[in-house]
C-alpha cells in the first residue's frame, strides 16, 4: 500500500467512502433534527460541557464507558458535521487491523472512532498522526472497554488524549434536574427541614431496577430484564473475547450472577472460587475482565496510617442496578421483602449515582469505603485533597441513633480532614445525626429532587 495522498490496495468494500470524507453507514451519519419523533426519549448528559471543553484544547478525546449508555450519540450530537467509524462494522474493523497506518493516513482530519477498543493498533498511529499536526479535537474515540487498562494496548497517548468516562444514566440526568446533591454537600448546604411524619419517598425502588441504560427505561420491567438477558448474551460473545481469551463465557456470567447477589460487599475471591467452583487466579482473571468492560466496579478501602484497626479490602459492586436486578431477578414488588438482596443492590445504586454527579461537580474526587475491626462502616467515603466527606446508605424510612455509628467513628478517624456526611434514607426529613458534625439524615429523593425539605 503506498500513502501518497492516494490509496492503492485491496481494501474492503466501503473504505473509499471513509477516506472521501463520507461514511460506510450513512443511515447513522446523520442524527434526527431536535424535535423529531425518537423511539428512546433524549435525556441530556451532563458531562457534554467536558467533552466540549476538551476537544477544545486537546488533541483527542477519549469517551469510555459500558456499550449502550450513549458514547456515540453523545459524540455525534456534539459534532454531527464529521465522519463517523464504527469498529462493530466487520468491514471497517478488518480494514483498520490490515493496515492501521493507511487506515489512518485515509481519514478525513477530524474524525469519531467508534468502539476503538476492537482495534488497539491504531493508537500507536493515531499518536505519530497527532505528534505531526497537534490542532485540538482532531479525534473523538469511543470505546466499551477501558482502553487504558487492556493487555494489548502499548500505547497510552498520555499528553495527547483526555479521558472522559460517561457511566450510565444518573437519576439527576434522567430527571433534568439541576440540583446536585454531591454538590450540596461538598458546599455544606444542607439543612434540616422536617415537614412531619409523611408516606415513605415514593419511587426508589421504580428507580433502582430501572437503572440508568437509556433503553430499558422505555420498556415495562418484564421487556427490560429480555433486553439485559441479550445485552449480556452479545458482550460475552464479542466484547469479551475482544479482550480476553475466555472460553467459557457462561462461567463469566455465573460470576457476574454472583456478584449482583453480593453487591456492596468486600471482595472474598476464596468463597467466590469455592461458590462457582473454579480456581482463585480464574476468578481474579475474571474480575479484571468485567471490570475492564465496566460492568462492575471494586471501590477500595479507605485508610489513614494512623488508623491501625481498618479492614482495607475492598468493596464490589454492580455499576448499573438495574443490570444488576436483571442478574439478582429483584423486581419492584420484592421491595418490601426483608429477605432479599435489595440492600446491597440500593448501596450500589447511590454509589453509581454519586459518581455520576462527580463527573460535572468535580471529576477529580476520590472514592472508597470505610470498615473497621468492629464492624462499623460507611458505604462511601469521598476525597477532595485533603477534605472528606461519609455516605451512608439506609433502605429504612426511619432512622435510628446506631444507624450513624459508622459516621461517627470515620468523623473521628479523619479528624481535622471531616467536614461532613449524609445517611440516605426513605423517609421524607432531612434531619441532623445527633453527635456528629455536620451530618444529616436525608431523603433519597434527594439524589434527583431539586426541592430540598
Amino acid at each position: 500500500m503506498q500513502i501518497d495522498g492516494s490509496l492503492s490496495g485491496n481494501w474492503p468494500v466501503g473504505y473509499d467512502a471513509i477516506r472521501r470524507g463520507g461514511s460506510a453507514l450513512p443511515a447513522l451519519n446523520s442524527l434526527p433534527p431536535p424535535g423529531s419523533p425518537v423511539t428512546t426519549p433524549h435525556h441530556p448528559r451532563y458531562l457534554r460541557q467536558q467533552v466540549l471543553d476538551a476537544l477544545s484544547d486537546t488533541p483527542v478525546v477519549c469517551i469510555l464507558g459500558p456499550r449502550q449508555v450513549g458514547k456515540t450519540t453523545l459524540a455525534r450530537l456534539l459534532r454531527p458535521e464529521r465522519t463517523y467509524v464504527s469498529f462493530d462494522d466487520a468491514t471497517l474493523l478488518a480494514a483498520a487491523r490490515y493496515d492501521p497506518a493507511g487506515f489512518v493516513a485515509g481519514l478525513p482530519e477530524q474524525v469519531i472512532l467508534d468502539e476503538v477498543q476492537r482495534v488497539p493498533e491504531l493508537l500507536p498511529i493515531i499518536k505519530l498522526s497527532v505528534d505531526n499536526d497537534r490542532r485540538p479535537g482532531r479525534f473523538i474515540l469511543t470505546g466499551s472497554a477501558n482502553l487504558l487498562l487492556l493487555p494489548g494496548v502499548q500505547e497510552s497517548l498520555a499528553g495527547r488524549m483526555e479521558v472522559i468516562y460517561l457511566n450510565p444514566l444518573s437519576e439527576q440526568e434522567k430527571h433534568h434536574s439541576r440540583h446536585s446533591l454531591l454538590e450540596s454537600l461538598l458546599s455544606g448546604q444542607l439543612r434540616p427541614a422536617i415537614s412531619g411524619l409523611q408516606p415513605p419517598v415514593a419511587g426508589v425502588a421504580e428507580a433502582v431496577v430501572r437503572g440508568g441504560y437509556p433503553e430499558p427505561n422505555t420498556r415495562t420491567e418484564p421487556r427490560a430484564r429480555q433486553w439485559f438477558r441479550q445485552y449480556l448474551s452479545a458482550i460475552i460473545q464479542r466484547d469479551v473475547q475482544d479482550i480476553a481469551n475466555i472460553r467459557d463465557g457462561d462461567e463469566l456470567l455465573r460470576l457476574l450472577q454472583l456478584i449482583a447477589l453480593r453487591t456492596g460487599n468486600l471482595i472474598n475471591v476464596s468463597n467466590l472460587a469455592q461458590d462457582i467452583g473454579l480456581q482463585r487466579d480464574t476468578i481474579g482473571r475474571y474480575l479484571t475482565v468485567l471490570e475492564r468492560l465496566f460492568l462492575i466496579r471494586t471501590l477500595p478501602a479507605w485508610h489513614r496510617n494512623a488508623a491501625k484497626r481498618l479492614i482495607k479490602a475492598p468493596k464490589i459492586h454492580i455499576v448499573d442496578s438495574g443490570l444488576g436486578c436483571a442478574l439478582a431477578n429483584l423486581k419492584a414488588a420484592h421491595w418490601p421483602r426483608p429477605d432479599n438482596a435489595f440492600g446491597g443492590m440500593l448501596e450500589s445504586f447511590v454509589v453509581q449515582q454519586l459518581i455520576c454527579q462527580a463527573g460535572w461537580v468535580d471529576n477529580e474526587l476520590r472514592f472508597s469505603h470505610y470498615r473497621d475491626k468492629d464492624q462499623l462502616e460507611v458505604d462511601l467515603v469521598i476525597e477532595q485533597d485533603d477534605r472528606l466527606w461519609g455516605v451512608e446508605v439506609k433502605k429504612a424510612a426511619s432512622v435510628q441513633s446506631k444507624d450513624g455509628r459508622g459516621l461517627a467513628r470515620l468523623a473521628e478517624q479523619a479528624g481535622p480532614s471531616w467536614q461532613g456526611g449524609i445517611l440516605l434514607y426513605t423517609g421524607t426529613n432531612t434531619l441532623p445525626l445527633a453527635d456528629i458534625p455536620s451530618a444529616f439524615a436525608v431523603p433519597m429523593d434527594q439524589l434527583w429532587n431539586k426541592d430540598i425539605r
